[in-house]
């Protein structure tokens, strides 16, 4: 059931963003001073943000032998409820084909994420943000296997950091920004009585480093590059996870991926597309793809949706950095 209402707001939420768009000026997301940080496909940016992620494309083949091909298809909404506290839920269907096994499909659990604004420094382009995820058990596919009885609590630290306060002298390095984040994931049960399996706590970490094209435009140096040059953001993401207590009997490697790829941002979205190159044969085999479009509902509603929603100030009117 929950499913089919998160479809529905889903749906309701894309109808007026087609409706609305024309209706208000735009103002970047995650802004530090001069400085925009995009939201990064594999990991998370550090900014509480009125944001939708509609949707994030993935293809993978799985570590198996033989592999099998996965496909992920996800949508997130990310809400402010005041200026520095939001929340957000989203959730993935995934699809699952192995040779000589039957198909496997159906939606992971339900997922969300309280999230605080610790720190916004527009001088050193610094941004902190502590934030709990909660992936809830018995809401997804389980006879699948791709949901779980159990629940998982990930309390998780992030940071980002551009490098537009280096001297002027530093010049096109200035572009350079770095974005990470660090997380515990808690298994609500040590014990997985269906699979006759110990449930690990895993460190789950990652980060990106991104150079920044419109920040190199608009605070360095214009250098009269192609305008669609000019929105773009290379970036490399990389997360992993690693077992590290309660995992008595299973494996502790670390699994994880490597993701080049490049961000195209406009003044209302931003379109991303990344490889995915796992680091071992158990994060998978061969390259795969991830692919986002990704809302600025901030930018698009500042007067209205875009707002926290126990805001009773006035709507934003700082300038935001020129794309």
């Amino acid at each position: 059931m929950h499913h089919s209402v998160w479809r529905l707001a889903i749906g309701i939420v894309f109808g007026l963003i087609a409706w609305l768009l024309p209706a208000s000026d735009a103002f970047a997301h995650c802004v530090l001073g001069s400085r925009f940080l995009p939201a990064t496909l594999a990991t998370d940016d550090p900014c509480v943000a009125d944001e939708m992620s509609l949707p994030t494309v993935s293809w993978s083949k799985t570590g198996d032998v033989p592999p099998g091909n996965e496909w992920d298809v996800s949508a997130e909404l990310s809400k402010r409820i005041t200026e520095n506290f939001g929340i957000s839920i989203g959730d993935t269907w995934t699809q699952i084909r192995q040779p000589d096994n039957p198909t496997r499909a159906g939606y992971a659990d339900l997922e969300t994420t309280l999230q605080y604004q610790l720190l916004k420094n527009d001088e050193h382009e610094l941004a902190l943000l502590l934030g709990l995820v909660v992936d809830w058990g018995g809401t997804g596919a389980g006879n699948s296997g791709l949901g779980t009885s159990y629940s998982l609590l990930t309390p998780t630290f992030y940071f980002g950091k551009g490098f537009g306060d280096l001297p002027e002298q530093a010049g096109w390095l200035r572009a350079f920004a770095v974005t990470g984040q660090v997380g515990y994931q808690i298994p609500t049960s040590s014990f997985d009585l269906m699979q006759n399996v110990f449930i690990p706590q895993v460190l789950v970490y990652g980060g990106s480093l991104q150079y920044s094209m419109p920040y190199l435009k608009s605070a360095v140096r214009d250098y009269q590059l192609p305008d669609f040059i000019n929105h773009l953001i290379p970036i490399v993401e990389a997360r992993f996870q690693t077992p590290v207590g309660n995992n008595f009997g299973n494996s502790f490697v670390t699994t994880g991926t490597v993701n080049p790829g490049m961000i195209w941002v406009g003044s209302y979205f931003q379109v991303g597309l990344e490889a995915a190159i796992p680091v071992n044969h158990a994060s998978g085999t061969g390259v795969g793809l991830l692919g986002q479009l990704h809302f600025y509902l901030d930018d698009m509603f500042p007067t209205t949706i875009g707002r926290p929603l126990l805001d009773t100030a006035a709507p934003r009117t700082t300038p935001r950095p020129s794309f």
